[in-house]
């Protein structure tokens, strides 16, 4: 599960890139977890003839980090260096990249497992993958736990990648027959995801195969033709994202803010700290992948989001003034403006998107305030 900090960790990882006709942003944040278990991926262009193919992935470590960063070093070589996905002369065809995917799934974990039985102690950690693989014809998801992916077409949730959780019916049916339980919606009792990378204490039932352990590292692949067109963007998120907000309210977020910039590194920040006033606890990566298609800045959207702001603003300074004697907290001010009807507020994001705005606010009207107020947890500021 993993123990909580005082305060948020909110410093951010950032980068961001473009090639092959794709732009990309990315942002994680420790956030309250004690430590930093997630990790990330973001190659343009692929060796070995694949110039014109990208990938980008996210992993969601658990019980410690080692799975997740040895992912991020090495599963893109496992894939794309195994016989399946190589197949024949020629590019690879969509049946080679799918099964060449799953076969490198497969190998990196049986390799990471080799690797920890070498040393003293085995490594307990694990980790989730979502993905994309994004060649010149096709877009392939991939997908091994409870992280997620979505792909926005036509400026709605087109697909997304279903969640790996003890409870579905496959899953648990899968769990059940290498004599296992699900309790509390978890494997057993303890693990809340059904595949996922590592975790080997889950998979050393004898008789069953790699994919027929308590815990599966095979992922779910599902290959979408691109629509040059029509596919905007992409997002790859950990659950710490997916635990508070929906697909189509994140969807809607990210294209709301790409109608009032295209710096994608400050589009995925907005996502990271929504989601922590929103209440998430966990770590927070999120990937947003662009193409040509996607939403450009809009002068009337950057127009009503300046009028938002300064609204906001003026509203601080008023309910503050309205107090009379001593300031009020951040909190009893976060709690009026929840109450009111706020025109223009981010669909999805809402309040919680603004809450940067209205503390910086705050916190220039009071320069003497207590420093508490800074750490005032998303739990009291509803």
């Amino acid at each position: 599960m993993g123990a909580f900090l005082d305060k948020p960790k909110m410093e951010k990882h950032n980068a961001q890139g473009q090639g092959n006709g794709l732009r990309y942003g990315l942002s994680s944040m420790q956030g309250w977890r004690v430590e930093m278990e997630d990790a990330h991926t973001a190659v343009i262009g692929l060796p070995s003839g694949l110039e014109g193919w990208s990938f980008f992935a996210v992993y969601d470590g658990h019980a410690g980090s080692q799975v997740a960063k040895y992912c991020c070093e090495h599963l893109l070589d496992h894939i794309t260096n195994n016989q399946d996905f190589k197949g024949s002369e020629g590019p690879p065809s969509v049946e080679n990249v799918k099964n060449g995917i799953r076969t490198g799934f497969l190998q990196i974990d049986e390799h990471m497992r080799i690797i920890s039985e070498k040393k003293h102690g085995a490594d307990r950690s694990g980790s989730t993958a979502v993905g994309v693989l994004i060649s010149p014809q096709h877009t392939y998801f991939i997908n091994c736990g409870d992280s997620r992916g979505l792909l926005c077409r036509n400026r709605k949730v087109h697909f997304f990648t279903q969640d790996h959780k003890p409870s579905n019916p496959l899953e648990k049916e899968r769990i059940q027959n290498a004599g296992g339980s699900v309790m509390i919606q978890r494997v057993n009792g303890s693990l809340a995801v059904s595949r996922a990378l590592g975790d080997f204490d889950y998979k050393c039932v004898h008789g069953k195969g790699p994919t027929e352990q308590l815990v599966s590292p095979e992922p779910e692949v599902y290959e979408i033709e691109r629509s040059e067109k029509d596919d905007q963007f992409i997002i790859l998120a950990c659950d710490g994202i997916w635990d508070v907000m929906g697909n189509e309210e994140l969807c809607d977020f990210v294209r709301s803010r790409l109608e009032v910039t295209d710096d994608l590194e400050r589009v995925c920040n907005e996502v990271v700290d929504t989601c922590l006033y929103k209440g998430s606890r966990d770590n927070m990566s999120v990937i947003l992948i662009c193409f040509p298609s996607a939403p450009k800045v809009s002068p009337e959207a950057v127009k009503k989001e300046t009028e938002l702001d300064k609204y906001l603003e003026s509203r601080v300074e008023e309910i503050i003034k309205k107090q009379g004697e001593g300031v009020p907290d951040l909190v009893h001010v976060m709690r009026t403006l929840a109450t009111e009807n706020i025109p223009n507020l981010p669909p999805g994001g809402e309040l919680a998107s603004k809450r940067s705005l209205i503390e910086a606010v705050y916190n220039r009207l009071n320069p003497f305030r207590n420093d508490d107020t800074d750490s005032t947890s998303a739990d009291d500021m509803w």
